[in-house]
């Protein structure tokens, strides 16, 4: 898991969300062949965020891209039959479908979740290109998807310097830095 990953997973925690990193979801033969790849490795959530109060299932997709142009909308909004590209989960409803539904079985059959659990879908980004966030939130919002923009991350982890501390290089970091 890469340090930016860390870094999300803190701050949702922060916000009383419970977390499994490198989610691996057990597609069938038969569901790979319906997404149109036969021998696709298994589908991997960078963070499953799971908030039992709400009885909800976000599955995030982290992206830092800090030395790169960003996420960029355009990207975002393609629409592909078989999944390609860096946003498969986002770019292509067969495959999304397919997915998050076997994700909810899997954590039904490990007892995480039950059939009224509300599974979404979520993007946290350390850089988008040009600094259009707002395009991407309202996007995203469309879709009933949840964003963190670099605005968003910036602003939580602020706040995590206000909290108690606690042995976590996001924390202590954020502290030295709002000093």
């Amino acid at each position: 898991m890469d340090h930016f990953e860390s870094i999300i997973s803190t701050l949702l925690e922060a916000e009383d969300y419970w977390i499994r990193r490198s989610f691996k979801v057990k597609v069938t033969k038969e569901e790979k062949r319906q997404i149109g790849k036969h021998s696709i490795p298994r589908p991997e959530i960078d963070l499953l965020a799971l908030h039992f109060s709400r009885n909800e299932v976000v599955a995030f997709e982290v992206k830092s891209f800090l030395d790169s142009p960003g996420v960029k909308l355009a990207q975002l909004q393609e629409e592909h039959e078989v999944p390609e590209g860096r946003f498969k989960l986002f770019t292509s409803e067969r495959y999304r479908s397919i997915v998050l539904s076997r994700l909810l079985q899997d954590l039904i059959a490990c007892g995480m979740a039950n059939k009224d659990t509300k599974v979404s879908l979520g993007l946290a980004a350390g850089k988008v290109y040009q600094g259009q966030s707002g395009p991407v939130r309202e996007f995203m919002e469309k879709k009933k998807w949840i964003f963190w923009a670099p605005e968003d991350i910036k602003q939580k982890v602020t706040a995590l310097a206000k909290r108690d501390y606690e042995n976590d290089p996001a924390i202590i970091t954020a502290k030295i830095l709002m000093r």
